[in-house]
Order: C-alpha cells, then structure tokens, then sequence
C-alpha cells in the first residue's frame, strides 16, 4: 500500500547518522536540514523520533549532542578508546612543503606509503583515514 511523503516520515521511529562528524564538512548542511526537519515533524506532530549520531572520530561531541538536542546528562552516550576490543594506535609524521602544495602532497603521500608498509609487513591491520574520497586513490 502506497504510503505518501507525510505518512512516511511519521512512520520513522530512529534516525541514525552515521559519520555524524560530517556536518562541520561539505554535506553538512544535508545532515543539518534533516536532524531540522525532523525536529519540527516532532515537534508538529508531539511524536518521538530517536536520533543517534555515530563517529569514531569526534572530539566536539558535546557540541554536536546539544545541536541534536539531547539530553548531555541522559542521552549522551561516549564510548571511548577503553571500549575498543582492539587499542587504537595514531601515528602523526611531519612533511615539508607548504601546506596544500604538491610537493607537500607527494611528501605526505610517500611518508604515509612507507609507514603503511611498515606497519603491514610487521603483520599489523592497518586504516588510514583521508581527507576526502578523491585522495583514497593516491
């Protein structure tokens, strides 16, 4: 049975973000219009729709929890790196090169190679986190 737009999003109980860290970046204002809209059909409606934001990488998560509207005393929920299953290690180097200049970029880009490299030949799992999807491919 065919559910129009209105029926639909009243029928939404749970709104999961994922990447909630996002909103500081580019598609920001997707995630920003949609927590909005769904505060006002909550609002318009006297529902309760829950909303969970997820990031792995979020150290202003206060912040991001009042923009959400939760309750920092009662729904906020951080689970730090002693929830881990496995330690998390961050390896930081330092390149020369102007920041945002090629030969920063190439020298970042090699540096990260070979720390990679070492790591995986010592038999470790390895993830590195990148700016945006275009330098995955680098």
């Amino acid at each position: 049975e065919y559910m129009g737009d209105g029926d639909l999003a009243l029928s939404v109980r749970l709104l999961i973000i994922d990447e909630v860290h996002l909103l500081h970046e580019e598609r920001g204002a997707v995630i920003e219009t949609i927590v909005a809209r769904t505060q006002r059909l909550v609002e318009a409606s006297q529902t309760m729709i829950r909303i969970v934001g997820l990031s792995a990488t979020l150290p202003n998560f206060v912040d991001v929890a009042d923009f959400l509207s939760v309750n920092r005393y009662r729904g906020l929920f951080y689970f730090g790196s002693a929830f881990r299953p496995v330690p998390l290690e961050q390896h930081f180097v330092g390149v020369r090169g102007k920041h945002g200049s090629s030969q920063s970029r190439s020298n970042l880009d090699r540096v990260t190679y070979e720390k990679v490299l070492e790591l995986v030949q010592g038999g470790h799992p390895v993830m590195v986190f990148v700016h945006t999807r275009p330098c995955t491919l680098r």
